[in-house]
């Protein structure tokens, strides 16, 4: 999953046109820890990937490789 979630965290930023500085602002976050998702050296806590998700416009599912289609799910009012 790591392996999956770095790269797509890493097509989504370049897809969005998003630099990791800007991600990491957004996320409240260092840049290198930011970094660190891209490389797949850490693994970001379900709250920061809920942020990331967010800006990307992509689910989580697809963050993390449960599906290929980046459809963000409705939300239930």
């Amino acid at each position: 999953m790591l392996k999956i979630l770095s790269q797509r965290l890493r097509d989504c930023r370049k897809e969005g046109g998003y630099t990791q500085r800007e991600v990491s602002i957004y996320c409240d976050l260092t840049e290198k820890a930011y970094q660190n998702y891209e490389l797949g050296t850490h693994e970001p806590k379900l709250s920061i990937l809920m942020r990331i998700a967010k800006l990307y416009k992509v689910s989580l599912d697809y963050l993390v490789g449960l599906t290929d289609d980046p459809t963000p799910y409705q939300r239930k009012e």
